[in-house]
């Protein structure tokens, strides 16, 4: 085992930001290979879990992005945060599908609807069309964040890199929090790895045993630390609770029994992200699991038969999953984004059996990003009222 101590951002929180998801890709059903249209990936639907998750509790929600299937992020975030209450909403964004500072602008508007409840998940992988390099792929995602935060702390965006280069005002683009909303990171590879190091916030992992998560956690905290900063950690896992372990484990395997071996191929493939060091990660984790996809005790990993990127669930009983959960979070991980099949009846169901025995925070709130200025004037750009 590693000497690298794990050095998180926020260690006066004590619990963690318990999060859903909400399928905005078209990746709702009761069993994944059969296409059932009452879980297709409308607004009406979408917006209906991600106000369900608000209601319950849950302390932020996850909007994928993707362009094969489903909605844009952006959009539907926005359209959705004015219904919503207390929830935070983290939008995930595609580097370079918008140019920069439009970007900027774009994201500060909905962090201003939201009055701060926002918060960016970066992603980095292929643009649709697109063959680029992991070094370029991040590259890019690296002066995209560098823009993002010079629109929102700066007066102006004087930037010069080898993707863009430009000098305007950053006016229109400030946000509603100080500095800008926190920035959720995943990625595994080593230009990945010092992007998220040096630039975000929360840096979220797929699950994996916890030796190997472990292992993840020290070497982020390493490279952070070569540039004189500390990341908060996050898992993105799927999560199967039933009263009993037997029930947990019948679920679960009852949400792959339709699922033939092409068709789960087909599924996997077919996302933009299919290629990536991390879908590679998930599928060693699957074929070290025993005959019923268990790679250690309560983590089920038949999950990603059917599906590219997190690839496993957390099964078993109200107190095993609050147990496990409880092992992630003396490691240091502070924040969890769940998810279940179907999504809205599962977050209801996690919500009554574990989320009441958490304790939980809100990101942005509790770290003192929230300010008290008002929105941007519909006068002229930067008129504060």
């Amino acid at each position: 085992m590693s000497n690298t101590k794990i050095q998180i951002r926020s260690p006066h929180l004590e619990g963690a930001e318990v999060s859903w998801f909400a399928p905005i890709c078209n990746g709702d059903d009761r069993y994944m290979g059969e296409r059932n249209m009452a879980y297709k990936s409308t607004f009406k639907n979408a917006s209906e879990i991600l106000l369900t998750a608000d209601k319950k509790g849950y302390r932020n929600i996850l909007c994928p992005s993707s362009y094969l299937v489903g909605q844009d992020t952006l959009p539907f975030a926005a359209a959705v945060a004015p219904m919503t209450e207390q929830i935070n909403i983290l939008a995930a964004v595609r580097c370079g599908e918008i140019h920069p500072p439009m970007l900027a602008r774009t994201l500060a508007t909905i962090d201003h609807i939201l009055k701060g409840r926002f918060t960016i998940n970066i992603i980095s992988s292929n643009l649709p069309g697109e063959d680029a390099s992991s070094e370029d792929r991040y590259q890019r995602s690296r002066e995209v964040i560098e823009m993002l935060k010079q629109a929102w702390t700066q007066d102006e965006i004087d930037f010069k890199g080898q993707f863009y280069n430009m000098k305007l005002s950053s006016l229109p683009a400030k946000t509603y929090q100080k500095d800008g909303p926190l920035l959720y990171f995943g990625g595994y590879s080593p230009s990945a790895v010092d992007l998220c190091a040096e630039h975000c916030d929360v840096y979220l992992m797929w699950p994996e045993t916890e030796q190997n998560l472990r292992t993840l956690m020290e070497n982020m905290s390493a490279k952070a630390a070569t540039y004189g900063r500390k990341v908060d950690f996050g898992l993105r896992v799927h999560v199967v609770v039933r009263e009993t372990e037997e029930e947990a484990r019948a679920y679960a395997a009852s949400i792959i029994s339709k699922l033939d071996v092409e068709q789960g191929v087909k599924l996997r493939e077919g996302a933009l992200d299919a290629k990536s060091y991390g879908v590679s990660r998930q599928a060693e984790t699957r074929e070290k699991s025993d005959n019923e996809g268990y790679v250690e005790d309560h983590l089920w990993t038949g999950i990603g038969k059917g599906r590219s990127g997190c690839g496993a669930a957390l099964v078993g009983n109200p107190n095993q999953i609050i147990k496990k959960l409880n092992r992630y979070m003396d490691m240091g991980i502070r924040s969890f984004i769940f998810s279940g099949y179907p999504h809205k009846e599962e977050c209801e169901r996690f919500a009554e059996l574990v989320l009441p025995k958490l304790k939980t925070f809100s990101m942005p709130i509790e770290q003192g990003k929230i300010t008290e200025e008002e929105p941007l004037s519909p006068l002229g750009a930067g008129v504060r009222t």
